[in-house]
């Protein structure tokens, strides 16, 4: 097995635009819209179309999307998210390019295109290929067992955060790699363009599996307390600040060698400001941009997403406040529709992750 290529996906970064609630409805009137392999697809299974920065996707189906993402948490259920973009990083300086852009240790893995660029015009050997594959996400419980059908490879021995290629229901050169964004245990599958269609067809003849969309998509990763790349972190969040020091490789924070070092290794040693924190609170739903006070009514932070969790039936979100008030436990105000209500810090993720992992 060969471990994930999906390098910014481990470290917590995932390619991610905009959550559902900044879809609009499509219109004659709109930009052309790029669509991907499954488009036709999409249309043929009632799923219904929504612009979803500069793509056409669908944000659910015939199904609610209550129904769709408890689907999801109780059997599996298939995503395209054919619009992240998928690379091959080439050459032996490819750690290099790596490290010069993620906090990660990239070394111990094995194996934007102006640091490309850049280390080309100092006579490095790095070179990036971008992928035209579709790709599908297969998520859920029962996941492992509806592939495990259709290819030969044992799933057993693929853990979380690897990948391996191999033939899916008839479709050869598709990697699969045992990763996802909803908590769940499941796969992502590239895979040629040709074969996309034919692999999502023979994936839904099974009974476990539904097709699930933006919606459900952007509920499941918010439980599992996932971030949204553009919300919940951007290039202005340091790793510690978002509750993400689990990225930082022991080896960079020794040598300091990482972008931001010298910010982020302070932070570290807990000289940090504020800090990404889970909220939970009963009554009209959390959204992005609610602003958070203290019980003084105080404005101390803001909301970055939020909704109702069909998982637990009580309003999840996440955001940022001073450290002092990042205990969970805290009782906090957020204002919502200019009311104020109750809220409490709740550690994160909300609903416990099914990682596969060897035993």
């Amino acid at each position: 097995m060969q471990r994930a290529v999906s390098v910014v996906a481990r470290l917590g970064f995932r390619l991610q635009a905009f959550p559902p609630a900044l879809c609009r409805p499509l219109s004659c009137a709109q930009e052309v819209l790029r669509r991907t392999p499954l488009y036709d697809f999409h249309l043929a299974h009632g799923g219904k179309m929504v612009a979803f920065a500069g793509w056409s996707l669908p944000v659910q189906y015939r199904d609610s999307h209550t129904d769709s993402h408890l689907h999801t948490r109780q059997h599996c259920s298939l995503f395209d998210v054919s619009h992240m973009l998928q690379t091959k990083i080439l050459g032996s300086d490819r750690v290099k390019l790596m490290e010069s852009l993620v906090v990660g240790d990239i070394a111990e893995l094995g194996p934007n295109q102006d640091n490309v660029r850049e280390l080309q015009n100092q006579g490095r050997d790095v070179g990036l290929e971008v992928l035209d594959n579709a790709l599908l996400a297969l998520q859920g419980p029962t996941a492992a067992q509806v592939l495990q059908a259709g290819v030969a490879d044992d799933l057993r021995k693929l853990p979380f955060m690897t990948s391996a290629v191999m033939e899916v229901f008839g479709v050869s050169g598709c990697r699969v790699t045992r990763c996802g964004y909803t908590g769940e245990d499941g796969v992502e599958i590239s895979v040629p363009v040709a074969g996309a269609v034919h692999l999502a067809t023979a994936l839904l003849k099974n009974p476990e599996v539904k097709l699930a969309g933006l919606a459900a998509r952007d509920s499941l990763r918010l439980e599992a307390g996932l971030c949204l790349y553009g919300n919940d972190i951007d290039e202005h969040t340091t790793p510690v600040e978002g509750s993400l020091s689990w990225t930082l490789g022991k080896r960079r924070r020794a040598a300091m060698d990482f972008p931001g070092a010298k910010v982020i290794v302070p932070q570290l040693k807990g000289k940090v400001q504020r800090r990404r924190v889970g909220l939970m609170c009963e009554g009209a739903p959390m959204r992005a941009h609610s602003p958070i006070l203290n019980m003084e009514g105080t404005k101390i932070g803001t909301v970055t997403s939020g909704c109702p969790s069909p998982s637990l039936k009580k309003n999840v979100a996440m955001g940022y406040v001073p450290c002092e008030y990042s205990r969970p436990g805290t009782m906090l105000l957020v204002e919502v529709r200019r009311k104020q209500q109750m809220a409490v810090v709740s550690k994160m993720p909300f609903v416990p992750t099914n990682y596969y992992t060897l035993k």
